[in-house]
Order: structure tokens, then C-alpha cells, then sequence
């Protein structure tokens, strides 16, 4: 099967989802209930196709690094087999894309962008590479599928034997997967333990069959995913993240390193003192649900809106994400939403909405 290339349709059981082609480029919504596919990878362990995202690799001399000026996160200063979060901005410091970055050794890393920006994150970074730079776009070569839950540790034992175990927050190491070595890493997307396993797209098929055979497996969709993401309080580039904010309105500081140069710089240090409206969390007074757009309102006035915004199965409430006036964001205040029927009260909170889970698990 080409996994790129083919497309997963409509609603499946456990076994029809077993047996058909991937998502590829179209992560499905759900295999069937987005609720309990959410509410499973909480207690056991999901697969994710996520076969769509892109794949970059850059080798070049460390001590001539250009890498380093592309991207706000120190890429000279990571230790192989770690990898950073980071962000790719325009020269007036907004956000072109949320990333990841891998040290594979010390002349070489990749990155990994979310689908809808590779060709435009493919040009804005090899745009500022030097000449003697390698740069390779491996996104159609490459399939990546997401494990999470607290028992995908015991699913990769199975996968990639037991030196999974070893494997850290935020690191990853080369394993043997089918028969080819892949790299594994261990963020995850869902605030649970999560394994993100990139293999070629020749072999993407088998490791999905094989990973849905266990029973401890069920796959889960994209809207699953964003009821986890949500639950962790875990931006999504389109909805907090965009080329309107910078990743100082988001509360991201932490992975900018303003210690070195890279586009955008200039542009945040003047942005520092003129934050007028933060990311913040929301939760809703009872089951109704926040959506994207919709406004929000304080002391009769209009505060700030709505990025995204979903019921939680895990705290039976409406959740979500806002941007609100800065001198508003304390915890507890109160705010309106303008639902796109009626109105429905809400509080600021700190995310993430759910806490204690198993995300930072290490077995001893």
C-alpha cells in the first residue's frame, strides 16, 4: 500500500480499521465514537495516524550553524537523541509554525512541522540555510504513527523490545521496528505517555495492523485527539497558534532563547511591553461547548474570543482556549461567551484542565 497516497473513509469498527489502508493525508474524525475513543486512550492505549505531518532534515557544520538562526529554540545547545519544541517565525516575530526539532548527531537534526505548512516551512527555513547546508524534505517518504495512553509503554515492549523503557521525556533513541531501524521518540499530544514512531512508508502499513492487533490498541481519530490535546492544554497551530500572535500573546517564552539570533527577534523584544490580550484557559458553567470565534465578554464589554473549545467526557464541561484582555487573566474571573446560540457563563483557568496523568511516567 502507497500509506501516503490512500485514504481511510467514513466510520469503522476495531476490525475494519485493522484491515483498511491509512488515513494518509486524511486523519479521519473518529473510527466510531469520538468520546470513547478519547476516553480510551485515558485508560489504556491509542494509535494515531499522523502520517500526514512533515519530516525535515538538516545536516550541516555546528560550528557554521545557519539552523540556529531559522528557529527560536537552541538548536546548537541540544544533546543528541533530545528533542525541543519550538517555533518558526515571520520577521515580525508571529508565528509560521509550531515544531519540533531532533538531534540526531551533532552535525545532523530533524524537524518535524505540522502538515498544512510544509511547502511554506520547507521555504522559510532553507531560505535562511547557507549554501553548504543539506536540507532534505522527507515528509512523502516518511509515516509517523502516535501511541499514547498509560499502557503504551507495555504495547512497545512488544514493538521494540525493553530498552523502550529507558526512553525519557522529550528524548528518543533508534530502535528496530519490522526489521528497520526508526526512530522513536516520547512526547505526545494528549498528556498522557506517548511514543511517536517514524518508520518508512513501506512499513507504516504492517506496524499499523500490528499495533491494532493488541488488545491493550484501538485507533483514534482526529477528534478524539483534539478533546486530549485540549484536556492537556496543548496549543494547535491554526487555532492558538497563527501568523496573527506571537508565541509571547500564547505564553511561550520558555521556548524562545532570545540569547541568539533568529527571525523574528527584533520583533518580539519590541512586542515584550505591548502585550495587550494572552492565551488563557476557559471552562464552561455545565455541558454546553466553546467554539472558535466565538466572542467573549467582560463587564459588558468584548474582551477577547474563543480559539477552540471542546466537551470533556473527564470533567463532564465545556473547555477551551481564549485569547482575553491581559489585565483580566486571573484565575476564577468570570467572562461571558457568546455561543453561536444564547450565552453561556465561564471562568478563566490555568491549564492543563486535567492533571496527574501519566505523561511523565518512567518505569523504575
Amino acid at each position: 500500500m502507497d500509506l501516503k497516497n490512500t485514504v481511510l473513509h467514513g466510520e469503522h469498527t476495531r476490525l475494519n480499521a485493522l484491515m483498511a489502508p491509512f488515513a494518509g493525508w486524511n486523519m479521519p474524525i473518529h473510527y466510531g465514537s469520538i468520546i470513547e475513543e478519547a476516553k480510551f486512550t485515558r485508560v489504556s492505549a491509542a494509535a494515531f495516524d499522523i502520517s500526514h505531518m512533515g519530516e525535515f532534515f538538516v545536516t550541516e557544520d555546528p560550528a557554521r550553524s545557519t539552523l540556529d538562526e531559522a528557529i527560536t529554540n537552541p538548536v546548537l545547545k541540544m544533546k543528541e537523541k533530545t528533542c525541543r519544541y519550538g517555533f518558526l517565525l515571520n520577521a515580525n516575530g508571529t508565528v509560521m509554525d509550531d515544531l519540533i526539532v531532533y538531534r540526531l548527531a551533532p552535525d545532523k537534526w530533524m524537524i518535524v512541522v505540522n502538515a498544512s505548512n510544509i511547502e511554506r516551512d520547507a521555504k522559510a527555513i532553507s531560505s535562511v540555510l547557507s549554501k553548504d547546508t543539506f536540507f532534505m524534505d522527507a515528509s512523502d517518504a516518511t509515516v509517523k504513527i502516535d501511541l499514547q495512553g498509560p499502557k503504551a509503554m507495555e504495547v512497545m515492549k512488544k514493538i521494540a523490545g525493553d530498552g523502550i523503557k529507558k526512553l525519557k521525556y522529550f528524548t528518543f533513541d533508534i530502535f528496530s521496528v519490522l526489521g528497520q531501524d526508526s526512530v522513536i521518540s516520547r512526547t505526545g499530544y494528549t498528556g498522557e505517555l506517548g511514543y511517536e514512531i517514524y518508520v518508512s512508508r513501506d512499513t507504516g502499513l504492517e506496524l499499523w495492523k500490528k499495533l491494532l492487533e493488541d488488545p491493550l490498541v484501538k485507533p483514534a481519530g482526529l477528534g478524539a485527539r483534539d478533546i486530549l490535546r485540549l484536556e492537556a492544554g496543548l496549543p494547535l497551530y491554526g487555532d492558538e497558534l497563527t501568523d496573527s500572535v506571537t508565541p509571547l500573546d500564547a505564553g511561550m517564552e520558555k521556548y524562545i532563547d532570545f540569547g541568539k539570533e533568529f527571525t523574528g527577534r527584533e520583533a518580539l523584544l519590541r512586542h515584550k511591553n505591548n502585550i495587550k490580550r494572552m492565551l488563557t484557559g476557559l471552562q464552561i458553567e455545565g455541558r454546553r461547548t466553546p467554539r472558535h470565534t466565538n466572542k467573549v465578554m467582560a463587564g459588558g464589554k468584548e474582551a477577547g474570543f474563543v480559539t477552540s473549545g471542546v466537551f470533556s467526557p473527564h470533567l463532564n464541561r465545556g473547555i477551551g482556549f481564549m485569547y482575553l484582555d491581559r489585565e483580566l487573566i486571573t484565575e476564577g474571573a468570570q467572562v461571558t461567551i457568546a455561543l453561536d446560540k444564547g450565552e453561556a457563563k465561564g471562568s478563566v483557568i490555568t491549564p492543563p484542565f486535567i492533571k496527574n496523568t501519566s505523561i511523565r511516567y518512567q518505569e523504575a
